[in-house]
């Protein structure tokens, strides 16, 4: 598997994400700034190349694809890939009044998984959990599509390399497996696997683009001056080797 998730998602109405998502259309620039600007306020924002909906996901850092829709908006950023969802900045949730808000977040290079769900500014459910780190945090009760992992239905199938004696895997299912699960019982598609006739068509909802940078701090062309300046302020590098009696000795170059 090689997904990667780092995506945020608000709901009006009975928090059917899938259900709006199927009927949005071209998102307006203009409502998804003034969304952007609501989401991340101090931040430096600026127009930029965007993606869509499949792609977007997981942006590069320092960008963030999103779009505003009336009753729904989508924000793909890498930023909320953390490990404990539950600790998401309070003015995202703030943001979630009157609304469902859902989080996830998954990379597949260490079998990592997070989601989490918020009524209403509410959390009603987060997991976090991988092989290495066992489970980070498990809050509220398990959604109906969990609940085949929890009852040992979908253990984790793991095919060890030629020569190697097989290990049980760290936990009872793959996070992957269940991530996928609940990217589309939650937002209505998938990343990997096969697509179900009723999946949202991800591939054509398009997500408008933003560099997003903290304004407190530098930009990265101002990071790389800011570097040169300090290497120039070092002195030479002074080599030594060790003398007859055991004290060091300095001597020119390498």
């Amino acid at each position: 598997m090689g997904a990667k998730t780092g995506l945020l998602v608000y709901a009006d109405a009975d928090g059917d994400v899938p259900g709006l998502l199927r009927r949005v259309k071209a998102a307006d620039v203009d409502q998804t700034a003034t969304m952007m600007r609501r989401l991340y306020p101090g931040a430096e924002i600026e127009e930029c190349e965007g993606s869509n909906l499949y792609d977007g996901v997981y942006p590069p850092k320092g960008t963030v694809y999103a779009a505003s829709w009336p009753g729904v908006d989508v924000i793909g950023d890498q930023r909320v890939m953390i490990d404990a969802p539950s600790q998401l900045p309070e003015h995202l949730v703030a943001a979630s009044a009157g609304r469902r808000l859902v989080l996830h977040a998954m990379h597949s290079v260490v079998d990592w998984l997070a989601f989490a769900v918020w009524e209403d500014r509410r959390l009603v459910r987060a997991l976090s959990l991988s092989p290495d780190g066992g489970i980070v945090e498990n809050i509220g009760e398990p959604l109906h599509f969990e609940l085949p992992y929890w009852a040992g239905d979908r253990s984790a199938d793991i095919i060890p390399w030629p020569g190697e004696e097989e290990e049980p895997y760290a936990l009872p299912f793959h996070p992957l497996e269940l991530g996928e699960d609940a990217l589309r019982a939650l937002c209505g598609f998938i990343q990997e696997g096969y697509p179900e006739p009723g999946d949202v068509d991800a591939d054509n909802i398009r997500l408008h683009g933003f560099h997003v940078r903290d304004s407190r701090r530098p930009n990265p062309e101002e990071q790389e001056a800011e570097l040169h300046r300090a290497v120039e302020t070092v002195d030479p590098p002074r080599f030594y080797t060790l003398g007859p009696d055991g004290s060091l000795i300095e001597r020119d170059g390498l």
